[in-house]
């Protein structure tokens, strides 16, 4: 028998019962969030999509936050903080805090809102059948990775050398690294490898990128943001890298599947779920709208003069 979505979620917040009731739980169902940096753009969309499937935080659902803030040896801790809380659903953004999420549960089902190269990095076992408690939306940010030195090229025609920062403690990197060596092998440009691990070797990793002739430096999206565009910006190194929020916080592009429409669309899988739905059984979906976002504020900073075919193709430009 079909199930009215709208109809389920109203029926938790009216009658007090539901998804959690069934398990032998009395209260409304309650959803652990753990997210790598700000909770904000993530939030807003995530509850958008939620309300387009019937739910109403502290009417129906409950949302439980925690970020680490950056700092990604935090996050074990906050999904284990999470899991003792007794939530039904963990939704995690970010490969890390996926990783971190699985780590600290094999029965909760678990969230991608997304996760880059869930596949390369054994976060599920296929796409099309997930397995295990783990399943929703993958960034493509891997494949991504190697159109950001197309962008490069398309600023820089002469460049003929970039860094690639990357962070060899995150699984994501090897399929991260992998792509860009595929894309640099049919531009014929040279790549500097650039591993940081901690905030010191990141602050190191720049000075060093300008004495290994780097003209630009692709970011691996999972890196903290913040200092790594302030570095950039203090050692005048184009930057691209495969999050909206980069080219927002004043790195100077992203090419990325959109951020608003995989957040969006990780509520439905946890409307999915809390109707019965097993996370194995749910395909993990593959982003269909992407976004090029400039900052041409930046460009002005270093001195870039973009060109007019770029910021006409860009789905935002950044004054």
């Amino acid at each position: 028998m079909l199930i009215d979505r709208r109809a389920f979620a109203a029926s938790l917040g009216l009658l007090g019962i539901g998804w959690r009731a069934a398990h032998g739980r009395p209260n409304m169902p309650r959803i652990g969030i753990l997210l790598v940096e700000n909770r904000e753009p993530f939030a807003s969309e995530f509850r958008a999509g939620l309300q387009e499937a019937g739910y109403s935080e502290g009417r129906n659902i409950l949302l439980e936050f925690r970020s680490a803030g950056g700092k990604l040896a935090a996050l074990g801790d906050l999904a284990a903080e999470l899991v003792h809380l007794d939530v039904d659903i963990l939704v995690a953004s970010e490969t890390p805090a996926v990783a971190a999420a699985k780590r600290a549960t094999t029965t909760i089902p678990i969230v991608m809102a997304p996760a880059g190269d869930p596949l390369g990095t054994g976060l599920v076992e296929s796409l099309a059948h997930p397995g295990g408690n783990v399943t929703g939306l993958s960034a493509a940010t891997a494949e991504l990775a190697g159109k950001s030195l197309d962008l490069i090229r398309e600023i820089l025609p002469a460049i003929q050398r970039i860094a690639a920062l990357a962070d060899p403690s995150n699984p994501f990197s090897k399929s991260f690294l992998k792509q860009i060596h595929l894309s640099s092998a049919a531009l014929r440009l040279d790549i500097a490898v650039v591993n940081v691990r901690s905030m010191n070797e990141l602050q190191s990793a720049f000075p060093g990128m300008l004495r290994d002739h780097a003209e630009a430096v692709v970011v691996q999206p999972t890196l903290p943001r913040a200092p790594v565009i302030e570095l950039a910006l203090k050692y005048r190194l184009p930057s691209v890298s495969g999050n909206r929020a980069f080219a927002d916080q004043g790195g100077l592009m992203s090419y990325a599947g959109s951020l608003a429409d995989r957040y969006r669309n990780a509520a439905s899988y946890v409307d999915r779920i809390l109707q019965g739905t097993k996370p194995a059984d749910l395909p993990v979906r593959q982003p269909v709208k992407f976004e090029l976002v400039v900052n041409q504020k930046t460009a002005r900073t270093l001195g870039l003069t973009l060109p007019q075919s770029l910021l006409a193709r860009a789905d935002e430009v950044i004054e």
